[in-house]
C-alpha cells in the first residue's frame, strides 16, 4: 500500500470517516459556544482553544507547502496558538469551518500528490510532507480525545453513539 494512501485515511479519520476514535466533525457536531469554552478548571484548555491550537498548525503547514509563507500564521509560542478570536456563536461556527476548510484542503493534497513530492522537504524544515502529515494526524487525534472527554465532563456526550 502506498504511503499517501495510508495518510489519506488517516487524515480522514480525523475529519469525518468514522474509526479508532471519533472524527472531529462528529465530536464538534452539537457543542454549544457555553460547552466550546468551559473549562474544567483554571489552566485547563477548552475545546475551542484546542480547535484553534490544531488549526494553527495546519494552517502553518499548509501555506509552507503551497509556498504563501507570507501568509504563514505567527504565534509568540505554543502557548498562543490556542488563543480564541471573539466569544461569539459566529466566532465559534468560523472557527470550525476554516478548521475543516483547511483540514480538506490537506486531504485534497495527500490526494493528488506524486510520490516524490511526498518525500520533498518540507519549505522551512527538515522532513518531508509524509512525516509532517503524520504527525499533524496523530496530534490532531491526541487534541480529539481531550475534546471528547472535555464534552463527557460536561454531560455533552451522547450516551449511544456509532462508535
Amino acid at each position: 500500500m502506498e504511503a499517501s494512501t495510508l495518510l489519506s485515511q488517516q487524515w480522514a479519520s480525523c475529519l469525518d470517516k468514522e474509526d479508532w476514535f471519533p472524527p472531529l466533525e462528529k465530536v464538534l457536531e452539537n457543542i454549544t459556544l457555553e460547552q466550546a469554552i468551559w473549562k474544567p478548571f483554571e489552566g485547563a484548555h477548552s475545546i475551542w482553544e484546542l480547535v484553534c491550537h490544531i488549526l494553527f498548525y495546519e494552517k502553518k503547514f499548509l501555506v509552507r507547502f503551497l509556498g504563501e509563507t507570507e501568509n504563514e500564521p505567527q504565534a509568540e509560542n505554543n502557548e498562543s496558538t490556542f488563543r480564541l478570536p471573539a466569544q461569539t456563536i459566529e466566532g465559534w461556527e468560523e472557527t470550525k469551518q476554516e478548521y475543516f476548510h483547511v483540514h480538506r484542503e490537506l486531504g485534497k493534497i495527500l490526494e493528488t500528490v506524486d510520490h516524490e513530492d511526498l518525500y520533498r522537504p518540507v519549505p522551512g524544515e527538515d522532513h518531508s510532507l509524509v512525516l509532517e502529515l503524520k504527525s499533524l494526524a496523530m496530534h490532531d487525534a491526541y487534541h480529539i480525545g481531550q475534546m471528547v472527554f472535555l464534552s463527557k465532563m460536561q454531560g455533552a456526550w451522547a450516551e449511544k453513539r456509532s462508535f
